[in-house]
C-alpha cells in the first residue's frame, strides 16, 4: 500500500470516528436534558405531584408541548447514541444497541402518543383513571411498554458482552441497571400510584440514563484510543 492510500485510510477512520463520538455524545446528554426538564415542570406546574403522577401526564395541558418536545429530543439523542454503540462495537456485538434504540424510539413515539390525563391533572380533571382510554393514550401505554422492555434487555445483553470482556464491573452495572428498571416498570404497571412505587420508578429512571451515559462514555473512549495504539 503506497502512502497516498495509506493517508487516505488515515483520514477516512478519523473522520468515521469523529461521527462515532459525536453520536456516543448524545447518551452523556440524554439523561441530564431529560430529567431537569421533566423535575423542573414536575416542581413548578400546580397540581402535579411527584410521589404520585407518572411524569407522561406532563404531557397535557398549555404547557404540555414542553414534555413531548422532552420525550422527542430525548428519544432522538438515546436513538443516536445507539447508532454510536453500534458504530463502536461494529464486529463485536450488535443486539445491545439495537435494543436501546428501540427505546430511544419508544421514548420519541411517547411524545407523538399524548397520555390520557388523570388524577386530577392538569386541573380539572377528575381524580382518578378516566373510564374511557384515548386512541393515543393506548398507544402511549403500547411503545412506553415495548421500549422499557427493550430497555432492560439491552442491559442484560450489554451484560454478556461485558462478561465475555472480563470486565466485571461494567457487566454487574448493567445487571443490576436492568433489574432495577424491571422491578420499577412492574410496579408502574401495576396501575398502583403508590409514592413508594412512583419514586421508585423515578430512582431506576435516573439510573438507567446513567447507565446509558456510563456506557456511551466507555465506547467514547475505546474509539479515541482505537487508532492511537
Amino acid at each position: 500500500m503506497n502512502a497516498v492510500a495509506v493517508k487516505t485510510e488515515e483520514l477516512d477512520c478519523s473522520r468515521a470516528d469523529r461521527i462515532t463520538k459525536s453520536l456516543l455524545g448524545y447518551g452523556l446528554l440524554a439523561g441530564p436534558v431529560y430529567l431537569v426538564t421533566a423535575l423542573a415542570q414536575g416542581l413548578l406546574r400546580p397540581g402535579f405531584d411527584l410521589a404520585h403522577d407518572d411524569v407522561s401526564l406532563l404531557s397535557n395541558g398549555s404547557l404540555g408541548w414542553i414534555q413531548i418536545v422532552n420525550f422527542i429530543v430525548t428519544g432522538a439523542f438515546v436513538l443516536g447514541a445507539a447508532v454510536g454503540m453500534a458504530r463502536a462495537l461494529r464486529g463485536r456485538s450488535a443486539w445491545g444497541p439495537r435494543l436501546l434504540g428501540v427505546f430511544g424510539i419508544g421514548l420519541i413515539s411517547a411524545g407523538v402518543f399524548v397520555a390520557d390525563p388523570m388524577n386530577g391533572f392538569p386541573a380539572g380533571t377528575p381524580a382518578g383513571h378516566p373510564e374511557t382510554m384515548s386512541v393515543h393514550g393506548i398507544l402511549h401505554i403500547v411503545v412506553a411498554a415495548i421500549g422499557f422492555i427493550c430497555l432492560v434487555a439491552s442491559c442484560f445483553v450489554s451484560a454478556r458482552r461485558y462478561g465475555r470482556e472480563d470486565r466485571p464491573r461494567m457487566k454487574w452495572f448493567s445487571v443490576v441497571t436492568g433489574v432495577v428498571f424491571l422491578l420499577a416498570f412492574a410496579g408502574v404497571a401495576s396501575g398502583s400510584a403508590s409514592s413508594i412505587v412512583v419514586l421508585g420508578f423515578w430512582v431506576a429512571v435516573v439510573i438507567a440514563f446513567f447507565w446509558i451515559g456510563t456506557v456511551s462514555a466507555d465506547l467514547y473512549r475505546s474509539v479515541a484510543t482505537r487508532w492511537a495504539t
